[in-house]
């Protein structure tokens, strides 16, 4: 019979969803506490200067030049890489006139995606999705943005994130980006990790449709298994694309005068790709489920199957049984033990009963 190697436990699995620290009850509204995974990396912070004729970088800023790195004849991206650093999250809060519930949902990492409006700036907050092809891993990782007059700045959990595109647009003589204002630039940051939702979410349905296909040719024990660890994972994407549509949507309506006339119909096209995204999410949730059904409708078919043989063959073997068990009575009057050919004609009922019985199943398709 051919075998199959057990598989190893689901692949896909969410990196970011274990939380290490927690706020403590009671505490002061907007109390700065770093709530996720404990981090030791210094924080980075890097600052990009742009306008329509040229550009400029400058990489590990230190905070006490982050109060007049703002230009105004420019648009200056400030890119933070780590929150976990309370103070330096306060001190850039006191540069930038942040209001304290800004900073505390800077520094907690289980913040629900959302978008706040403030006198001088406007604060949103996502999840950034990215599938680690070599762990084949989702990696969630918590990121919020600070629209203000002439400048952005960029909250990330760690020091990775999908922002190269942006980076190489700026940098580019030619790019639309250097000629819109601040509010294209959250735009732009926005656009860049909601098209890493497509990515993992695509990547993701790939691997569905590989199990699905695996699942009807010759199913497994550890195949519910795998299912339900696709099953959380897109219910973690699910947790952390769903808001988005209701952020991007509440942009779209602002009348904040940050937000300009020529960067609104790119902010509707990106609610438009919300849409999508939050459609192939919940395909991809409605097609796990049927193969949970699936799964178990094999296997409910299966042992009705082996079942099926099994009575069959208790069938055929009921009635020879019985002729056996009469037969190996211990009377002494039995006539048909002294008839002459009675061991063979016995044989011969038997035969022909079995026989009887098989054609009869065979004529009505259960075997």
């Amino acid at each position: 019979m051919k075998t199959r190697p057990l598989r190893p436990s689901p692949r896909i699995r969410v990196s970011g969803a274990i939380r290490t620290r927690r706020i403590r009850p009671g505490s002061s509204p907007g109390t700065v506490v770093f709530v996720g995974e404990q981090r030791l990396a210094k924080v980075q912070i890097d600052v990009i200067h742009y306008d329509p004729v040229g550009w400029s970088e400058q990489l590990d800023v230190s905070v006490r030049g982050c109060a007049d790195v703002v230009r105004e004849d420019s648009i200056t991206w400030m890119n933070v890489s780590g929150v976990h650093d309370v103070d330096l999250v306060e001190r850039l809060g006191e540069c930038f006139g942040l209001h304290p519930m800004t900073l505390e949902d800077i520094a907690n990492t289980t913040q629900r995606p959302k978008v706040e409006e403030f006198p001088g700036y406007i604060f949103m907050v996502l999840k950034m999705i990215a599938f680690n092809e070599e762990s084949e891993n989702i990696d969630i990782e918590h990121v919020s943005v600070i629209l203000g007059d002439h400048f952005v700045i960029s909250f990330l959990e760690d020091d990775g994130d999908v922002f190269d595109g942006v980076r190489d647009r700026i940098r580019s003589s030619g790019g639309r980006i250097r000629l819109m204002k601040s509010d294209y630039l959250a735009y732009s940051l926005l656009d860049s990790v909601v098209d890493h939702y497509f990515l993992a979410v695509e990547r993701m349905g790939d691997i569905i449709e590989e199990v699905d296909d695996r699942l009807l040719e010759d199913p497994h024990p550890g195949d519910i298994k795998e299912i339900h660890g696709l099953k959380r994972s897109i219910l973690s994407l699910r947790k952390a694309v769903w808001p988005i549509r209701e952020e991007v949507a509440m942009i779209v309506k602002s009348e904040s005068p940050l937000l300009t006339g020529e960067s609104r119909v790119f902010w509707r096209d990106l609610y438009d790709h919300c849409i999508q995204i939050i459609d192939l999410v919940e395909t991809h949730r409605d097609i796990l489920g049927g193969m949970h059904d699936t799964y178990l409708s094999i296997l409910s078919h299966r042992m009705n199957e082996v079942m099926k043989v099994l009575t069959i063959i208790s069938t055929i073997f009921i009635p020879l049984t019985f002729i056996a068990g009469v037969y190996g009575m211990n009377f002494k009057e039995m006539p048909e033990l002294q008839w002459r050919g009675g061991y063979y004609s016995v044989w011969a009922v038997m035969i022909m009963i079995s026989v009887s019985l098989y054609l009869y199943f065979r004529r009505k398709h259960w075997l």
